[in-house]
C-alpha cells in the first residue's frame, strides 16, 4: 500500500509541474489523467479507510488553509459564510434526498438523505487555485475560503446524526440542532486552547524545527482529540489553525519562514494526491455498484439529476441571498447617514468611553457582492475529499446486520457526482471568470492604501527608534551611524548590511542597530493590525519581507561569512 501511494504521489507531482508550465489547472488534470489511469487492464486499486482520509489527510490542509487566512477577514464576512457553509448545506441535504427519493425507486428517504450529506459540502480547493490566478476579488475569495473551511463540519456532523439513524445505532445526540450546536462549540473551544497552548510552546523552544515540529502535531491532536469527545474535528483543527496563524507573528523569523515552506509543500502534496485518489477509485466504485445490481445507464443519469439539483439549489440559495444581503446594506447605510440615528450610536458608545468615527464606520461595512461575483460563487460547487472520504464510510451493515440501504449507489454517486462537478464546473470556471471580468478596482485602491498607512508606520517606528537609540549612545562613530542609518532608512535591510563594510563603522553595532530597526518597525505593523489600523492579509507580506532581511542580517552576523 505504501508503495502504490508513493508511486501515485511521485506522479502526480510530475504531472503537476507539467500542468504549471502549459498554465493548466493542475488539479484538474492529476484528476482527469487518474481517471484514465483506472481503466488500465491489470491497474491494482488503491483504496483509504475512510478514517485515514478524515483523520490523516484531512486536518493538514484544512489547518494550512486556516493558518494562512485572516481572521479578521473571516468575522468580516460571517454571515456569509455562515449562510453559506452550514444552512446551504442543511438545504441540500433535504433537497437531494427528496429529489433521490423521488427519482430512484425503492431508495428509502433516509438513505437519499444520508447521500444528500454526502454530496453536501463543497470543496474549494479548486476554486481557490483558479481564483488566485485569476484575480477574484478579496471579498469573494474571503467567502469561498471560509465557506470550505466550515461546511465540512457541518456535513459530516449531519452525516453522522442521518447514518445513525439509517443504520439503527445512536448518535452522542440525537437531536441534530443540539449535536451540531454541542460539536461546533466544543469543536471551537478545544481548538483555540490547543492552539493557544501550542503557542506557549513554541515560544519556549530556541529551535525552528522543534517549532515547526509542534505545528505538524496541532491539527492531528485538535482532530482526534474533538473526535473522542464527540465533537467537530474539522472546528477543532479550523480554530487551531486561527490561533496559530493570528500569533505566529510571536514566533521567530526562522520558525516563520520554515512553517510557512513547510505547509506550502504539505499543500502541494496532499491537494495532488487526493485528486489523483480521486480519478483513480472510479472505474472500482462502478464495478462495486454494478456487482451490487446497479447498472451503469441508470446511475450516469441519477448522477446527471444530482448534479443539475446541487447546481441548482446554490444559484438559487446564494442569489436569494444576495437580495436580501442587498437590503438589509442598505438599509445600514441608510441609519448610518441619519442625523438622529447616528446622534443614538455616538452616545451609546460615548457612555462606554468609545469614540465612533462615522466616515469609518460606513466604510467598514461590508459590500454585498455583485451579481457576476455571484454568478462565479454559484459556479465553485466542485466537490472533493469529503464527499469521497463520507461516502466510503457509509457502514456495510446496519445494527441488525442487514446490509446497509442502497450503500454501494451511494458511494458511486458521490464518485460520479465529484467527477462531474471537477470537470464541468472546474473546467469552465476560468472561461467565467475571464468572460465577467469580476475584478473589483476598489480592492488595488484598497491594498495601496493599507501599504501607503503600512509603509509610513514603519518610517516612523524607524525614526522613533533611531532616535532612542541616539540618546542612548552618544558615542561619534554610533551619532554618525544614527545619521547615516536616517537617511537610508527607506532602503531595505540588504543595503544596510552592506554599509557596515564602509571605513569607521563597527559591524556588530551595524547589525545590531539593524535588527533594532527591524523589530520596531515589526511591532509598530503587529500593533497597527491588532487596532484594526492595517489589514492582516497586508502585514503578513510586509512582515514576511523583513523576515527575508532579518535572515540575511544574521548570514552577515554569523561566524566566517
Amino acid at each position: 500500500m505504501f508503495a502504490q501511494i508513493l508511486i501515485v504521489i511521485i506522479v502526480a507531482i510530475a504531472i503537476t509541474a507539467f500542468a504549471e508550465r502549459r498554465n493548466f489547472q493542475p488539479v484538474l488534470l492529476v484528476a482527469m489523467v487518474g481517471l484514465g489511469a483506472s481503466f488500465i487492464p491489470g491497474m491494482p486499486r488503491l483504496e483509504l479507510a475512510p478514517e485515514v482520509i478524515l483523520g490523516f489527510v484531512l486536518p493538514p490542509m484544512l489547518f494550512s488553509a486556516a493558518r494562512d487566512f485572516s481572521f479578521a477577514e473571516f468575522t468580516r464576512r460571517m454571515g456569509s459564510i455562515t449562510n453559506l457553509g452550514v444552512f446551504l448545506v442543511f438545504a441540500t441535504t433535504i433537497i437531494v434526498g427528496m429529489a433521490m427519493a423521488i427519482t430512484v425507486p425503492g431508495m428509502t428517504p433516509l438513505a437519499a438523505l444520508v447521500l444528500g450529506a454526502v454530496i453536501a459540502p463543497p470543496d474549494a480547493v479548486t476554486a481557490i487555485a483558479i481564483g488566485r490566478r485569476s484575480a477574484l476579488p478579496v471579498a469573494l475569495m474571503t467567502v469561498l475560503k471560509g465557506e470550505s473551511l466550515i461546511n465540512d463540519a457541518a456535513a459530516l456532523t449531519l452525516f453522522a446524526v442521518l447514518v445513525a439513524a439509517a443504520s439503527g445505532t445512536h448518535a452522542f445526540i440525537d437531536n441534530i440542532i443540539l449535536y451540531f450546536l454541542y460539536a461546533a462549540a466544543v469543536g471551537i473551544v478545544l481548538g483555540m486552547l490547543l492552539g493557544h497552548l501550542a503557542q506557549l510552546a513554541r515560544r519556549r523552544l530556541s529551535n525552528p524545527s522543534l517549532a515547526t515540529a509542534v505545528s505538524i502535531i496541532v491539527p492531528f491532536a485538535a482532530y482526534l482529540l474533538a473526535e473522542e469527545l464527540h465533537a467537530s474535528g474539522v472546528l477543532a483543527v479550523v480554530a487551531a489553525g486561527f490561533s496559530l496563524g493570528h500569533h505566529n507573528v510571536q514566533s521567530g523569523y526562522a520558525e516563520r519562514m520554515q512553517e510557512t515552506q513547510f505547509w506550502r509543500s504539505v499543500d502541494t502534496l496532499l491537494e495532488t494526491f487526493v485528486f489523483a485518489y480521486i480519478g483513480l477509485q472510479l472505474r472500482f466504485v462502478i464495478t462495486d455498484a454494478n456487482e451490487a445490481g446497479f447498472e451503469l445507464l441508470p446511475l450516469l443519469g441519477v448522477a446527471a439529476i444530482l448534479l443539475a439539483v446541487i447546481t441548482l439549489v446554490r444559484f438559487a440559495w446564494i442569489f436569494g441571498s444576495s437580495v436580501i444581503a442587498r437590503r438589509r446594506h442598505v438599509a445600514l447605510l441608510r441609519k448610518l447617514n441619519d442625523p438622529a440615528t447616528w446622534a443614538k450610536f455616538e452616545a451609546r458608545f460615548a457612555s462606554r468611553g468609545r469614540k465612533l468615527d462615522q466616515e469609518q464606520m460606513i466604510r467598514l461595512q461590508q459590500r454585498p457582492l455583485t451579481w457576476r461575483e455571484n454568478l462565479v460563487l454559484s459556479w465553485t460547487g466542485m466537490r472533493g475529499v469529503v464527499t469521497l472520504a463520507a461516502a466510503a464510510g457509509v457502514p456495510v451493515l446496519t445494527a441488525t446486520g442487514a446490509d446497509f440501504p442502497d450503500r454501494e449507489a451511494i458511494v458511486a454517486l458521490a464518485f460520479l457526482v465529484t467527477i462531474g462537478t471537477l470537470l464541468l464546473q472546474g473546467l469552465t470556471l476560468p472561461w467565467l471568470i475571464k468572460r465577467l471580468d469580476v475584478a473589483d478596482p476598489g480592492d488595488a485602491r484598497f491594498e495601496a492604501e493599507q501599504h501607503e498607512k503600512a509603509t509610513d508606520l514603519a518610517h516612523a517606528a524607524t525614526a522613533e527608534a533611531l532616535e532612542t537609540y541616539r540618546l542612548a549612545n552618544p558615542s561619534p562613530q554610533s551619532q554618525r551611524l544614527v545619521q547615516l542609518m536616517g537617511q537610508r532608512m527607506q532602503q531595505t535591510a540588504s543595503t544596510e548590511a552592506k554599509d557596515q563594510q564602509r571605513p569607521g563603522f563597527d559591524p556588530g553595532e551595524t547589525l545590531t542597530l539593524g535588527k533594532l530597526l527591524l523589530e520596531a518597525r515589526r511591532s509598530r505593523l503587529i500593533a497597527a493590525r491588532d487596532a484594526g489600523e492595517l489589514d492582516d492579509t497586508i502585514v503578513r507580506e510586509m512582515l514576511e519581507t523583513m523576515d527575508l532581511e532579518q535572515a540575511f542580517m544574521d548570514t552577515w552576523d554569523s561566524p566566517g561569512r
